[in-house]
């Protein structure tokens, strides 16, 4: 993979999650690693011991990518290392009726998960295109496959990133430059922490989702992690738009916020 690529490897929301677990799958294979999160304790940590392990060079960069100027930081800092995969990984979410989420909330999670993976993808790109080879791969989510009640602003933002991966990879035939949306269903990150989420994800590891990322990339647009996620995806081809959204959003509020869609519906508006 690093022959078929080459170069740093740089990887969004690096310091914990599947994040992490793509900068330790591409240390082991031979990348070095541009690490970016907002946590620079937790990437010092995992820099230190990715070079012990797989002795490969590493470059920490704190940055939340939410912030203007973020990507463009990240550009200078990069300088002229030579970026030959881009991980677009960095990503939140927001559980709960959306009139109640918070509106700054909200905007910050549009311009993580959607405005800096265009504005960083848009930077790194043209060097991939001058040198006829490289690779992009954007973590979207099975959210991304249907309207999400509880989770409306965030299904929204993965959507976005699961059509804007899929249209780059047509643009991009025979350039030399791979793109790929992965679009994981339920994983064991922190995700839920941030999300308001009421229970613990279960699901995958992040590691499964990143090996199967990595064996898709070069060989299709898309890919969802797991065989019940991908029936799952398939459903809302299969049947009524409206089925598809109730039977979500009695799931999300089940699952994540350990309820029923009747019973948040029947609460007092705050």
């Amino acid at each position: 993979m690093h022959d078929r690529y080459g170069g740093w490897a740089l990887v969004t929301g690096a310091s914990s999650g599947i994040g992490e677990a793509f900068a330790e799958a591409l240390a082991e294979r031979g990348f070095p690693l541009v690490l970016v999160a907002r946590r620079k304790d937790r990437l010092d940590a995992l820099a230190s011991r990715l070079a012990a392990a797989h002795r490969v060079e590493t470059l920490v960069l704190a940055e939340d990518l939410a912030q203007p100027g973020a990507c463009e930081r990240i550009r200078n800092a990069v300088g002229a290392r030579d970026v030959g995969l881009l991980v677009n990984n960095a990503g939140f979410g927001f559980s709960g009726r959306f009139a109640e989420t918070d509106i700054d909330g909200n905007a910050e999670m549009i311009a993580l998960n959607c405005a800096a993976v265009v504005r960083l993808t848009q930077i790194l790109l043209p060097p991939m295109l001058a040198r006829k080879r490289g690779g992009v791969i954007v973590v979207a989510s099975l959210a991304g496959y249907q309207a999400d009640p509880w989770f409306a602003v965030y299904g929204a933002t993965k959507a976005f990133d699961l059509v804007f991966a899929e249209a780059l990879w047509c643009e991009l035939l025979g350039s030399g430059v791979d793109v790929l949306a992965v679009s994981p269903g339920e994983t064991r990150t922190e995700f839920h922490e941030r999300a308001h989420a009421k229970r613990q994800f279960t699901g995958m590891t992040p590691a499964s989702v990143v090996e199967i990322a990595l064996a898709s990339l070069g060989k299709k647009p898309s890919v969802v992690t797991g065989l019940l996620n991908r029936v799952l995806a398939l459903s809302g081809k299969l049947f009524p738009r409206r089925m598809v959204i109730h039977v979500t959003g009695a799931v999300l509020a089940r699952r994540t916020l350990v309820t029923t869609s009747s019973e948040l519906r029947r609460r007092p508006w705050k």
